[in-house]
């Protein structure tokens, strides 16, 4: 709220809480500021206060003027520093999301806007994560005697033995058949795609990418020097029609698919789609990497690509920051045999080994049953908390475009969520709109939604409100 008994004046109040949304990536670049006339009239203050504001922003480089468009935040300037920035979004085949657009949503976890809950978060509320054993398993593993042998010298490549053992029995449940030997453990399931990626890509590879679909696998691989393609995601599957003329015209090497409980649309591979998919597979020759990041909420018989294709052209990628902790940073891949070497070679090469202690630890909890129970008190409590949701949100005017299931829901607001996030951000509220879900950021009225932190009646009074304003 600007304030008119303030020691600045109402113009420098507006143009620092814009900076300061820039500076802390909270307004990525690309992204339009509210006309002048939509400004004055959210903040109660004239169109010349706005307009001056603008002009400090201006002045200060932050944005740059459209003619007969708008602001816009420019765009950092690779290679010039960390204040320098360019005018406009970058374009070409290769650059896919900018790196800055897809950190936008994560650096809003550790820039606090507010204590209210935020919509657009990607994990669980920490109250709903909290437990007993994961203490305890600690505990149990860092005696003086495990500090020794452990901590003072580097763990197993591959990772632990132990864990690597029961995620073995854990993946047969799913009827995906890996060895231990053929597991990898990882720093975080995205640590996990990135060293696939780095493995079996070079720079100017084209990757087909799922389109809705996480901003920050786009990122990646355009920081990489990828090539995007960008495949249309159905309710059954990816587009194989799409898909088959990209291979025609450009011989993708890779497909990166979350095939249960997609992100953002929640979508569920169909068997039919997957059958279709691994024969287009094995006719172009390229690898699929499927992300497997929700299995923890998601039912086991859902369909997985890698049981179907027995880790043959696919690649099984998951983690347990969703389920058990966000800051455990333990995740995992399983691969064809004749993958594990260079895999490792690329794991060894970023981060020589992964945490033993850690390892253990959470092999105890699953191998005492801890992990499958507290999975399962946490689907339970998810359960209600979408139905509760879903309520909220069809009575605050949203429609679902598609059918709300797992921990999101992707659901059309009927405005701009672009212009609309910056909105909700001055009542305190962090969304994540849909732009943000497309390889090239393009004005969308979809936004990402988590079932766990809209239950807030509050929340959805505001969004209406301000969905109503325009």
């Amino acid at each position: 709220m600007l304030m008119k008994t303030s020691a600045q004046s109402l113009t420098e109040q507006l143009a620092l809480r814009f900076a300061d949304r820039i500076r802390s990536r909270l307004l990525a670049p690309g992204a339009r500021l509210p006309s002048v006339r939509q400004c004055a009239q959210q903040h109660g203050v004239s169109p010349s206060t706005v307009v001056a504001a603008y002009d400090q922003l201006l002045a200060q480089g932050l944005v740059h003027a459209r003619k007969n468009r708008g602001f816009f935040v420019r765009e950092m300037s690779p290679g010039r520093g960390e204040g320098a920035l360019a005018d406009g979004p970058k374009t070409g085949s290769r650059a896919g999301a900018s790196p800055v657009n897809a950190t936008a949503l994560i650096r809003g976890m550790f820039h606090k806007v507010s204590n209210k809950p935020h919509p657009g978060m990607g994990v669980f509320p920490p109250d709903w994560l909290e437990s007993t054993f994961m203490p305890a398993a600690v505990r149990k593993v860092t005696g003086t005697r495990a500090l020794q042998d452990f901590s003072l010298q580097y763990g197993e490549p591959l990772g632990d033995a132990g864990l690597r053992r029961v995620l073995s029995q854990k993946l047969a449940t799913l009827n995906v058949h890996a060895e231990a030997d053929h597991i990898i453990t990882t720093v975080g399931a995205t640590h996990a795609l990135d060293i696939v990626s780095r493995t079996l890509l070079r720079a100017g590879d084209p990757v087909m990418v799922e389109e809705p679909g996480w901003a920050v696998e786009f990122a990646r691989l355009a920081a990489l020097g990828m090539r995007i393609l960008p495949v249309p995601r159905r309710a059954d599957g990816p587009d194989l029609e799409v898909m088959a003329r990209y291979c025609d015209v450009h011989k993708p090497k890779m497909y990166v698919s979350v095939s249960v409980f997609h992100n953002p649309t929640g979508y569920c591979l169909s068997p039919g789609s997957a059958h279709r998919l691994l024969q287009l597979a094995n006719r172009h020759n390229f690898h699929i990497v499927e992300d497997d990041t929700y299995s923890h909420i998601a039912p086991e018989h859902a369909t997985r690509l890698t049981a179907l294709d027995g880790l043959q052209r696919t690649i099984y990628v998951s983690g347990f920051a969703k389920i058990l902790a966000p800051n455990w940073r333990i995740g995992y891949l399983a691969a064809p045999p004749a993958l594990v070497e260079p895999l490792l070679d690329t794991k060894l090469l970023s981060t020589l080994t992964t945490p033993a202690l850690l390892e253990k630890a959470l092999a105890l909890c699953i191998e005492q049953g801890q992990l499958r129970r507290h999975a399962e008190r946490i689907r339970t409590r998810l359960d209600a908390a979408r139905a509760r949701s879903v309520k909220l949100a069809l009575g605050a005017g949203c429609t679902f475009a598609a059918e709300p299931v797992g921990l999101f829901g992707w659901v059309d607001a009927g405005v701009d969520t672009d212009a609309l996030a910056q909105r909700m951000l001055d009542e305190g509220y962090l969304i994540a709109p849909g732009a943000l879900f497309h390889a090239a950021r393009t004005p969308s009225t979809l936004m990402r939604i988590n079932f766990a932190t809209t239950q807030d009646a509050a929340f959805w009074r505001v969004f209406a409100r301000l969905r109503a304003a325009g």
